[in-house]
């Protein structure tokens, strides 16, 4: 049975005296940062100079810096730059700053676990990762309550690795939710996985193919948008609150029914199979080679697939109906 750690089991206190620098100030970043700060805890952010974050950073009431001044002035950092370019950020301007007894850690285990990045011996290396967006993060906290989150420890020079991770992840709002222990391995495997099979490449492409053939067989495109991908929130909002069979039960019986009988014919063995060789490939780091390649010509590959969904039918189509929804604009 996993581990999972809450309010009692965490002591904010282990943070006092020792100051927390946040390396990046975007998504995850910026609510990482004010999170922490308001519930204590003394928070400078490392950017780069110049960065377009710097006077955001000083509105906010939090200490910048660039991130060479942060990593010497803080006992513990947290790096929130996107993958491709932390092992870089790392290597240039945190690790030249490592002193024995401090603390690295991640919200992704990507850089560690396929060994970009190689912290000496003498320090901590610990993993928060809260399962959620960060201005949901951020927006859960200041209503009172926390997104859930993982914990996992890379090293534990100082033997009190996964109190400060604890405490963390308590200033964040996690510990309200549960934060489940796991490994560097598999919150990065299994992240990269759910990402690919299911949440951002399965479902997209499932709806952007089930939008053409209804478009293929007459039907009008904004008829085929409702069916295929507006909808999707409504299911999803179901599954989240009360797993499939809230969801089924919440659906007509028709719905119901044609889930049971037609699902495994869109889904099928062969699909289960292409799973398992994605899920091969992030095991074996061919797809974290592959994306750190990438990057380093430039993103040649990654940007022509992007221009390519963006001028998908789907996606004007959608923009056309979403700007008659008053409420989204809200």
């Amino acid at each position: 049975m996993a581990k999972v750690y809450y309010e009692n089991n965490a002591d904010l206190s282990v943070l006092d005296g020792k100051k927390v620098g946040i390396i990046g100030f975007g998504s995850q970043g910026h609510a990482h940062a004010l999170n922490l700060h308001e519930s204590g805890v003394d928070v400078a952010v490392g950017l780069y100079p110049g960065s377009p974050s710097w006077d955001v950073v000083k509105e906010s009431g939090l200490a910048v810096g660039t991130v060479d001044e942060v990593t010497i002035s803080c006992d513990i950092i947290m790096v929130l730059v996107p993958d491709q370019i932390a092992f870089q950020v790392y290597k240039d301007h945190i690790e030249p700053h490592l002193e024995p007894g401090k603390t690295l850690m991640f919200a992704h285990g990507f850089n560690i676990h396929f060994d970009a990045i190689n912290p000496p011996p003498d320090i901590d290396v610990s993993m928060i990762a809260p399962k959620g967006p960060g201005h949901l993060v951020r927006r859960v906290f200041q209503e009172g309550g926390g997104v859930p989150a993982l914990v996992a420890i890379h090293q534990d020079a100082t033997e009190s690795a996964l109190a400060v991770a604890l405490a963390y992840g308590k200033g964040l709002g996690a510990t309200k939710a549960g934060i489940l222990e796991t490994t560097f391995r598999e919150e990065t495997e299994t992240d990269l996985f759910g990402e690919q099979a299911v949440l951002c490449g399965g479902i997209a492409e499932m709806a952007k193919t089930a939008f053409e053939v209804l478009v293929e067989a007459g039907y009008q495109p904004e008829s085929a948008y409702f069916e295929t991908f507006h909808e999707i929130k409504l299911i999803v909002d179901l599954m989240y609150e009360g797993g499939l069979a809230a969801m089924l039960s919440s659906v007509s019986d028709t719905a119901e029914y044609g889930a049971y009988t037609r699902g495994s014919r869109i889904v099928t063995p062969e699909t289960k199979a292409e799973m398992k060789k994605i899920l091969a490939e992030v095991q074996q780091g061919e797809f974290a080679r592959e994306w750190l390649l990438e990057n380093q010509v430039g993103q040649p590959h990654f940007k022509a697939l992007r221009r390519i969904t963006a001028e998908h039918p789907i996606e004007i189509v959608g923009a056309e109906v979403r700007s008659m929804m008053a409420w989204l604009n809200d």
